[in-house]
Order: structure tokens, then sequence, then C-alpha cells
């Protein structure tokens, strides 16, 4: 990675906006094609990688699904899950492998485009200009809680997901809320450290680890599954929580009914506070019901792929649930709680698009695999940019070089005009 220090003035043929994996990727391709860029990141490149996970955390797609523009993972463990250390060191290294030209430490405030075409962006080392800009920041910026958080007793450490490190950091019994990936993962953390925990329970599916002798996501992938372009999936399953399962311990999955027979409290929806107690909805049942389902609907798209092919695959007996909720809705006592982890998503900020006609009438990206209705302006690295895979690095290296395209017919077109 080559530091660039921005200066007030500066102008760029490309300005990339976000300096994880997503944005990166772009880079390399910009390197590629020769074009005069900059990567600007608010923190640190990749930084999300150690500073927004926990202690524990792996990845849940297997090792060999960690393939971005000429760079692929190459360790010893393709099947494996690294460690959030490891995918650090290894998104790092992918910038030190082609000099990414990015300035760390720059907050990009505003982007406007002037009457000229040319991108006018305001950021904490001054305002620069830009032929084009493509933001790489993700979906995920601002940790939701509930309004009705402000109610719990000050007593309650309150934490989010994305401040979550260990079990040390809370006391005593602890509430999860939200059953994605992290509340579930952080929630199995907790359980293993010997600590009590109550775990609100949503409508996230699950999906086994390992089916027929192999990981599902790796039967996943070579079913295309990750492959379906986002036209062609209906609304509901693009907005979709995505799966939980782990890649802890060399991965398996997380099986909510086994940790309420090892004695987690599972409830349904969190709702609110009354008198001094919180209320759950009476979702439980049909929430754990639906996880089992979609992971044993996952299997018997295995299973027909497997026959349809013809391949030699061992045979496996199906899930069968060892515990069952005795129904209806449940409530805690405040004075049994003593932390609470909210893991019920992010909020999207746009706020630095300024008057960018980018997004819909609900603050949603509009775009085309990438490419916006205003010339020159794209993103990358959203969920379902294109692909299921776009929000994974299954797919970011395709997406990236198809926004990279993009951006290099840009600028054709800029240099033409002038």
């Amino acid at each position: 990675m080559i530091p660039v220090e921005l200066r007030a003035g500066d102008h760029y043929p490309a300005v990339i906006v976000g300096g994880g994996q997503a944005g990166l990727s772009v880079s390399w391709h910009l390197v590629q094609a020769g074009v005069r860029h900059v990567v600007i990141e608010r923190e640190s490149a990749a930084h999300e990688w150690r500073d927004g996970r926990w202690d524990n955390f792996t990845l849940v797609t297997p090792n060999w699904h960690c393939r971005l523009p000429g760079y692929v993972y190459d360790g010893g463990d393709p099947d494996g899950f690294m460690t959030r250390d490891e995918v650090y060191a290894w998104v790092r290294g992918y910038a030190d492998s082609f000099d990414a030209p990015v300035a760390e430490g720059v907050h990009v405030r505003r982007v406007d485009r002037r009457d000229d075409g040319v991108f006018v962006v305001q950021t904490s080392a001054g305002e620069i200009t830009a032929d084009t800009v493509t933001s790489a920041t993700g979906g995920y910026h601002r940790p939701i809680t509930p309004s009705w958080a402000a109610d719990l007793p000050e007593r309650i450490v309150q934490m989010h997901s994305h401040h979550y490190r260990n079990a040390g950091q809370l006391p005593g019994t602890v509430l999860v809320v939200g059953t994605g990936q992290s509340g579930t993962q952080i929630a199995e953390d907790l359980h293993l450290e010997g600590r009590q925990v109550h775990l609100a329970v949503g409508r996230a599916p699950r999906v086994a680890r390992f089916y027929r002798g192999r990981d599902c996501m790796t039967w996943l992938a070579d079913m295309g599954v990750y492959d379906v372009p986002a036209g062609a999936q209906a609304a509901a399953k693009r907005a979709a929580t995505n799966h939980y399962v782990t890649g802890r311990d060399g991965g398996r999955d997380i099986d909510l009914r086994l940790f309420a027979a090892q004695g987690m409290g599972l409830h349904g929806r969190a709702i609110g506070i009354t008198d001094a107690t919180l209320e759950f909805d009476d979702s439980l049942t049909a929430n754990l019901d639906r996880a089992d389902s979609v992971a044993e609907s996952i299997k018997n798209d295995i299973d027909a792929y497997i026959a349809r092919e013809g391949i030699d695959a061992p045979v496996e007996e199906r899930y069968r649930p060892v515990w069952t909720p005795d129904g209806g809705p449940t409530r805690l006592d405040l004075d049994d709680i003593d932390a609470v982890v909210w893991a019920i998503g992010f909020r999207a900020d746009w706020s630095w698009l300024g008057d960018l006609d980018v997004l819909d009438s609900h603050g949603h990206p509009v775009h085309e695999w990438g490419a916006t209705a205003v010339p020159g302006f794209s993103f990358v690295g959203l969920p379902w940019l294109h692909t299921w895979g776009s929000g994974r690095f299954h797919a970011i290296a395709r997406d990236a070089e198809h926004v990279a395209v993009g951006i290099v017919a840009a600028l054709r077109d800029v240099l033409a005009v002038r």
C-alpha cells in the first residue's frame, strides 16, 4: 500500500470512497489500467475486519471463497475458516501486493457534481475534485437499537454487536437480541464462556455447516446459487437476513435448540418493557421451525443436485430437533438481566452523497450492477449489487471488474468531451 496525503485542490480521475476489500478490488483494476486514483478511507484500510468483529470471530464462508482480483487465498486450509486477525492480515496484504494508493484517516463529508460534470469531494483534508467517484462503503453504517432501549435501567450494560469483543466486557446474565449471523455467534461465544444467556430469536434462517460430505456453501457455490442475478430473485429474498452458521473450531451448525437444552433461555421477538419486565412475543416456535425448514430445504436442493449430476456422495440422516419450546409469549424480570447485546443490524447513512440523484424515495441506492443514473458515479460492495455473492468474498472480484470497466469508460467519455 502506498500512503497518499490528500491536499486541498487535488484533482483525480477516479476517487474511491472506502478502503475495504471492495474498494481495494476496484483500485487493483485501476492500477492495471494505468488510471490515476486514490482510495479514501476514514479509518485505516481493512479496519472493519479488526475493529468491528469480536475476538473469536471467524469467517462463515470457506477460505477458498476468498479471492480478490489478482489475489486468492493460497493457505493450507482452503476448506477452513480464517479468524478475524487472519482476515485482516490477508486484506491488508492485498493492499500491499499492488501498492494501492490509500489516503487513510480522511473523512469524506460530502460529494456533489458540478454542471460541468466534475465531482466536488469535501473531505477532512480539504476539498478535492474528481472525474469519477465510486462508493465502496458498504451498506452497514449506523448500529440500530430500538427506541425503548432508553427505558432500560442504567445499571444494565447495553452494547451493540459491532462493539462486542468478548464476554469479559459484560457483567452477569446477558440478553442477546437478534439471531442473524452476529447475534447467534455472540450468543454462542457467551454460552461457551459459561455465561447465563437469554436470546431473543428473530426470523433469520439457518444453514447446516456440512451435508453429505462437504460444506453446504461449497455445494451452493457449485450449484451456482451465488451467481443468480438480483433481478431474478424476489425482493423478499434480497432483503432476507443471511443464514446463521459458524466457522468456529473448524465449522459447525449453530443449533439454538441445542443451546436451549444446555440452559440458554430462548424467547420470541423482544417487544418492549412493561412494569420492570421485558416482554417477548409468541413467535419463538414459528421462528425456530422456519429456520429449520430453510436448512432442510437447502439440503433438499443439494440432494437434487447430487442426483441430477450423478455425484457419488455419502448419505446423511436429516436433522431432528432436540428441544421444543412450550409456546406462548415469555417475559424476563429486568432484575434478572445485567447486560444486553443488540444484534439487530445497521441503518445505512448516505448523507454524504449530497444532492446526487442516486437514491430512491426510501433512501436506498438505485443502480444497475453498480452503475447509476449520474454519469461517473458508481457503487460497489453492496449486498446484492449483482448477485447473492456480491455481499461476500465469493463475487467481489467479478463486481469490481465490472465497476472498474465502467469507470474507465466514463473517463474515456470525459476525455472525449474535453
